[in-house]
């Protein structure tokens, strides 16, 4: 019996009422009681006789808890500082970036427990600050202010990442102080000693010889952290099509995964091998900094762990509403976030389209020559991950890449090599060489893709309802392709 192209997702639906629900609470600011929720729950209980019109109140009660939750976070970063100078202390939770005249750190206050982006005056002591560090500063703390660039809201990524008021702090405001780290959460400590373990494993590195572009872009593809990444070599990727690479994704977990899978070979032991295996990955996570793309990645890699125990089919398009709902309970913010974003969009297209594409090449074809069904999985699979993320990449940064599939021939080995490599640096430092040299050969073969004659169209600006429009038109005709693939199996 075949097995359906696209098989039933019963959460996808939940996904979406509850995502609709949050862009609505987000736009229209309503005050919604927790009691309008527990109403529609009860009638949802109480039309258990119609399967239908109760879907339809599921559906109304997520949209419901969306609102509810939006409006909860958004009430918790909407905080009221004195507009006068105040005394405060904290600990900076990131590692300082180094702007042109300040250094941006994230504190975390003592008192009150808030998130704040402080610009220090640069100067050799701010220069020095590190990730941990306690500081006790003397300045004004301001309420969330916003500029824009394009679709770029300043004020609306600074809410996605939880941060509740930023200040600027001058040279003499502020000095260095031991602060205890229990006016921290629990997952805030361990977040911060993870992060504390990235920044030794990037000093390993630094140790090793890497240098430059070729250690900005290891840094990037293994630890997440994009610090030394020239805006030159940003622009080169960009316009290649190979951004994705350097953001921490399903597919840098995915190598990690499967590494973890071939050291954890064997059934004798499937709960405790999978029970490490999940540990191993949200450890990982942790590492990096739980970045959007990353805790999606890890969510549904830990519910294919528990799935395959039972010997289940894994991957799904229902795994990946599952893996939405939880990160949009915990933070519906989320959903603003151009990682969140791309991120999902990505998977859910590979997940949809990957089967309709796969059919195009004759299956017998693709058991004989082992070559092939390589090629034509990557092409499948860049082009569902394409098709997905383009208008979103459109409306976000005004380019799409032309030349993407050439890019992903190259980029998807050298990222295995790269990260596997990076393992085995760490281990033995003196294979550093070799790695470095896989890292400038990707960025001399990227710089001579973004030279090819129309690398990108640029000059894009879709309006976000002709976003919609074309994801509406692309759903049109996937329904159709699908209605067409049945009537030739029929």
């Amino acid at each position: 019996m075949k097995r359906p192209l696209l098989p039933p997702a019963p959460l996808l639906p939940l996904a979406v009422s509850l995502m609709v629900g949050i862009v609505l609470g987000d736009g229209l600011q309503l005050t919604i009681g927790w009691g309008w929720l527990i109403g529609a729950v009860v009638l949802t209980l109480a039309l258990r006789r119609w399967a239908v019109v109760q879907s339809v109140a599921i559906g109304v009660c997520m949209l419901l808890l969306g609102m509810l939750l939006v409006e909860r976070q958004e009430r918790a970063l909407d905080v009221k500082f004195p507009d006068e100078i105040v005394d405060f202390c904290g600990i900076i939770v990131s590692e300082p970036v180094e702007k042109p005249k300040t250094v941006a750190a994230d504190v975390v206050t003592a008192q009150g427990h808030h998130l704040l982006k402080c610009y220090i005056a640069k100067d050799s002591a701010s220069r020095s600050l590190h990730l941990g560090d306690g500081l006790c500063i003397r300045a004004r703390i301001d309420t969330l202010r916003d500029f824009r660039r394009g679709t770029f809201s300043y004020r609306r990524y600074l809410q996605v990442h939880g941060f509740a008021g930023q200040c600027f702090v001058r040279d003499y405001q502020w000095r260095r102080s031991r602060v205890e780290r229990s006016c921290l959460t629990r997952i805030e400590r361990s977040r911060l000693w993870f992060l504390g373990q990235r920044e030794r494993l990037l000093s390993r590195y630094r140790s090793a010889g890497a240098r430059d572009d070729a250690y900005g872009v290891v840094a990037a593809m293994t630890l997440g952290d994009k610090s030394a990444l020239r805006g030159e070599l940003k622009e080169v990727y960009a316009v290649a099509g190979a951004s994705h690479v350097l953001a921490l994704s399903g597919l840098h977990l995915g190598i990690i995964y499967a590494l973890l899978s071939l050291l954890m070979r064997g059934r004798r032991w499937r709960v405790l091998s999978q029970t490490l295996l999940v540990a191993g990955i949200w450890a990982f996570a942790l590492l990096v900094g739980l970045p959007a793309s990353v805790v999606r990645a890890a969510t549904m890699l830990t519910v294919c762990a528990v799935l395959s125990v039972g010997g289940r089919r894994a991957l799904s398009v229902n795994v990946l509403a599952f893996a939405a709902i939880v990160m949009l309970l915990v933070s519906p913010l989320s959903l603003f976030d151009v990682g969140f974003q791309l991120s999902f969009a990505a998977m859910f297209s590979i997940l949809v389209g990957l089967p309709l594409l796969q059919g195009w090449v004759a299956r017998e074809w693709l058991q004989e020559y082992r070559l092939l069904a390589w090629a034509w999985g990557l092409v499948a699979v860049s082009l569902a991950a394409q098709a997905g993320t383009a208008p979103l990449v459109a409306y976000y940064f005004g380019r799409l890449p032309v030349w993407f599939l050439l890019t992903n021939f190259i980029v998807v080995p050298a990222a295995y090599a790269i990260v596997l490599g990076s393992l085995l640096v760490l281990a033995v430092p003196v294979a550093a060489p070799a790695l470095l040299w896989v890292a400038d050969a990707l960025n001399a073969a990227l710089q001579g893709i973004a030279r090819l004659p129309l690398a990108s169209i640029v000059g894009l600006h879709p309006s976000p309802l002709q976003v919609l429009l074309v994801y509406v038109a692309m759903a049109a005709l996937y329904l159709l392709a699908l209605r067409q693939r049945r009537l030739r199996c029929v």
